[in-house]
């Protein structure tokens, strides 16, 4: 998920894109397997060949104003743990207030033409309330890709939250139509619900929303083969692009923060896992 302070948040829409077009944006990092942007996705990727990504995994912002006065960024106190200090607990993410919705919008009509036929973007989203977010963005996908599963991601104990505390999110499947979906299991066996990846808690001093390489990884090898190129347009500090390399996948991450693109920098730098 691209994140940022609020003094530092970029465009605040894909409107916003039309100042920077026709600029170049140079690769903030580059090996062999992935490549990272620092900027707004829309200006990334608006002149971005056609049908040239195999599949896209991401998790944009929620919409939700997470990290900026709420309970997450009041944890500490809620629990009689510490104090609450705004300058030090909040940590806001770019663009998560209404407008992540016009973001969303445009990612899933960008899909049409950036995925190869029978590419998968699998989006993450939030889980319940009292937003019905995954329901609006459900609706939204379905439109410019076939709307394929809405995947239930069980996440661990119990989460924030005081009635139906928050224990799953979700990430929502949509194919390119024009041929056969991009499926490489023969099992039978893989279920609409993800119950052995635990959620991940952040350092002050890391990302504040990551999701785990092991999650990216899951669908990863559902929807793509060895070589195959994985697009992150809110890449965050990296997760998807430490499992497409991990799995011998091309990568190409967009993140709007340096600081994050930083950190993402450090963890392409070394050396790949042995699967």
């Amino acid at each position: 998920m691209a994140k940022t302070s609020r003094g530092n948040r970029g465009f605040d829409s894909p409107r916003d894109a039309e100042a920077g077009k026709g600029k170049k944006v140079k690769p903030y990092y580059q090996d062999n397997a992935v490549t990272i942007y620092h900027g707004n996705a829309c200006e990334v990727l608006q002149d971005w060949p056609e049908n040239s990504v195999d599949m896209i995994f991401t998790d944009p912002p929620y919409g939700h104003n997470n990290n900026n006065g709420d309970l997450i960024s009041r944890r500490e106190a809620a629990l009689g743990r510490g104090d609450y200090q705004p300058e030090r607990d909040n940590r806001p993410i770019a663009n998560d207030g209404p407008e992540a919705d016009g973001l969303v919008r445009w990612l899933f009509n960008q899909t049409t033409m950036l995925l190869v036929p029978g590419g998968c973007c699998c989006c993450g989203g939030g889980g319940g309330g009292p937003d019905p977010q995954f329901a609006r963005w459900s609706l939204w996908m379905d439109g410019p890709l076939q709307f394929k599963q809405m995947v239930v991601w069980d996440k661990g104990p119990i989460g924030m939250g005081w009635h139906y505390r928050r224990s799953y999110e979700t990430v929502l499947v949509g194919q390119k139509r024009g041929a056969a979906c991009k499926w490489y299991d023969d099992s039978k066996q893989v279920e609409n619900i993800i119950r052995h990846i635990g959620k991940q808690i952040p350092q002050a001093w890391e990302h504040p929303t990551p999701k785990p390489v092991e999650l990216a990884m899951f669908f990863i090898r559902l929807h793509t083969q060895a070589g195959e190129l994985v697009l992150d347009p809110f890449c965050g500090a990296g997760s998807t692009l430490r499992a497409a390399k991990d799995l011998g996948r091309k990568a190409i991450g967009i993140e709007i923060e340096e600081r994050y693109c930083e950190i993402a920098a450090k963890r392409m730098s070394q050396e790949v896992l042995s699967l």
